[in-house]
Formats: C-alpha cells, structure tokens, sequence
C-alpha cells in the first residue's frame, strides 16, 4: 500500500533530525515560515524520486555543516526505503536493504503528487513541463514505458552527436533513425492511449471542481510531429535544419498536452484562481487513473495551498482528494484544520527544523 507509516529526516536544510508517524490518511504540518514545514514534503519526494520539487540543486538541500543528508521510511505494507545523499560521493538508495541503481521500484511504490506554487507550470512553463506530467502518468500504468522512453533517449543523443559532427556519417546516422522511429512509435503509443483515459477525466473532474465556467478549454496531445506524418520521413525533410542546430527538431522529446481556449493558449485568458484549479484538476484526475488502472493510490503533498485558492474552491479541491482515500501531507502557517469539514486530520507542530504533535 502506497501509504508511509513511518518518516526519519536528518540533515534535510534546517532539519536536524526528525522522526515521524504520520496518519494513512491526512497529516497537518503547520508552522512558521521558514521551521522546516516543506523541508518535511521535500524529503518524502526525493525518497520516491531523487529530486526536490523546489530546486534541480541538490547541495542546498544537504544542511550546512554537514556531510549527507539521511533519508528512510517505512510503508504500509511493510516495505522500507532509505535514501543517503552526499557532497562528496552523490547518493545511495535502498529497498528492503537492496541498493538500487535507479529509482524506477522505488517510484512506482511511492507515487507522488505535489500541489504547490510551481504546479503553475503546468500551464505557463515549457512543455517539458508538461511532458514531464504526461510521462508520470504513462509509468504507472504502463510497464513498458519506461524502457522504450530510455530507449528512444538513447537514439536520440546519438543521434545529436552526429549532427554535431563537421563531417556527416549519413549510414550511421540512417541506422539511429530507423532504430528511433521504431522507440518513438511505441513511446507515442502509451502516451497516445493514456491520454485518450486521462482527457475526459480530466474535464470530469474540472466540472466537479467548479470548472463549469470554462467550457471552452480543450485538452489536446501534441506527439512531436504531425499527425498525418511518418516520423522517419520528417526526419529526413528537416535534417539540414537539424544539422544547421545540431539537434533534432522533431521526435518524442518535443512532445506536448495543449491546453487552450480556442486558439489561445489558456493560460493567456484565465485568472490565477482558475489557472489552480485547472492544475489541481489535472493533478487529481491522474490520481484517480492510477487507482482505477494500477490498484494503487496517490500520495499527496500540499505545500501551502490555502494561499492559492479561495475557501469555496479549497474545500472542492481537499474534498476531491480526500475521496482518492489516499495519505495527505498538508503544510499551513496555521494548526486550523484547513482541510475541510469532517475531514480527519493528525496535527504536527514544526518549529526551528524540530516536529511534534
């Protein structure tokens, strides 16, 4: 069961070393600005992921004056990960004892939402962003992906070494495209299939959200190039182009989820209020695919939403969550349970990088 039973955080910013018993359900961290509150939900993503969802820097994170940062956690159904993270030496993970070399077990067992400021991003960022999104969903649901999308990444950084070259290895490069296409269909094709699930659940979810208002937004897959296009027949149109950059204008990797209202790019004409809860639809919908596809449910870490939303779009919001009836980390400057009416919420007070109920 993807829900944590037990948190140890040491030398995570200003977190000294904290342990922790969190609620299956929903958990408060409420505190000043500044006591450690996000440090908690930082170190709960970089155990399911690798990474914060605040910064691509990893030293910050390590607390000044010390050497690693120490991670672990204990789930539900009796599996643990621990997580050590150096200057010096970079990082070791564990399952159940076992090092692992990439994060792929660990991700699927720890399924991780974060609703936050930067959730914006998802509509005024890059598509990477988006992608990024999109891709998480894919995981879950769908084994193989994973290793046709490392696998096309593959093609596609040999590829951009030939490019790059002054001298063209046209034969070479011919055997990375075939090989390309081949990984890029079947990466289009997972991506293709969820998104024709996730769509109209996302529009489900939006108008039980209060989304009504905006019936205009339209939801569309962008898999990189055209849709009437063979992927090895653009590749050889726009290969002076590629060549003249030194890197592959089209592909998987420029792949996108468009979101607008008409022609316009949505984020263009919606309020900041409408913008969140457009994100948090989006958020939630792919909560509510993977427990219908995988059996599995959401971990959701909520840093400080009360500031984006209003109450009446705030309780809509908690109360969509709270239906997945996954486990909720909740961070507020107040101990007022801010997660709604009837919702059941254990409190932890962090003060100074120090936690207690």
């Amino acid at each position: 069961m993807s829900a944590i039973t037990k948190l140890n955080v040491s030398a995570v910013r200003n977190i000294v070393d904290i342990g922790m018993q969190p609620s299956l359900l929903v958990n408060l961290l409420y505190g000043n600005n500044g006591s450690g509150k996000t440090s908690i939900l930082e170190s709960i993503h970089m155990l399911a992921t690798g990474r914060s969802f605040r910064s691509v820097k990893i030293d910050p994170l390590i607390q000044k004056g010390a050497e690693q940062s120490v991670l672990y956690l204990e789930l539900a159904d009796g599996q643990h990960i621990g997580l050590s993270r150096s200057r010096r030496k970079g990082h070791t993970l564990k399952l159940q004892g076992l090092k692992q070399n990439n994060w792929e077990e660990v991700a699927r067992l720890l399924p991780v939402q974060v609703l936050d400021s930067t959730a914006f991003l998802l509509l005024e960022g890059s598509p990477r962003a988006r992608r990024q999104f999109l891709d998480w969903g894919v995981f879950h649901v769908e084994p193989s992906f994973v290793a046709n999308w490392r696998a096309s990444r593959k093609c596609l950084a040999n590829r951009n070494l030939l490019l790059k070259r002054s001298s063209l290895d046209e034969q070479q490069l011919s055997a990375w495209d075939t090989e390309l296409c081949s990984y890029a269909n079947l990466v289009d094709f997972a991506r293709r299939e969820y998104f024709e699930s996730f769509a109209p659940m996302l529009q489900k979810t939006l108008r039980s959200l209060g989304g009504r208002a905006m019936p205009d937004l339209a939801f569309t897959y962008y898999r990189g190039w055209g849709e009437d296009e063979e992927l090895e027949q653009v590749l050889t149109n726009t290969l002076q182009a590629d060549l003249k950059y030194g890197v592959s204008q089209h592909g998987p990797q420029r792949a996108d989820v468009r979101i607008k209202i008409d022609r316009s790019n949505a984020v263009e004409l919606l309020s900041r209020g409408q913008q969140k809860l457009v994100v948090c639809a989006m958020k939630i919908a792919q909560g509510i695919l993977l427990s219908e596809a995988a059996g599995s449910r959401c971990i959701f870490l909520v840093d400080d939403l009360p500031a984006e939303l209003d109450k009446e779009n705030r309780t809509a919001v908690f109360s969509a969550i709270q239906d997945l009836g996954g486990q909720v980390f909740l961070t507020s400057v107040d101990r007022q349970d801010c997660w709604g009416e009837g919702g059941k919420t254990a409190t932890f007070h962090v003060e100074h990088g120090t936690i207690s109920t």
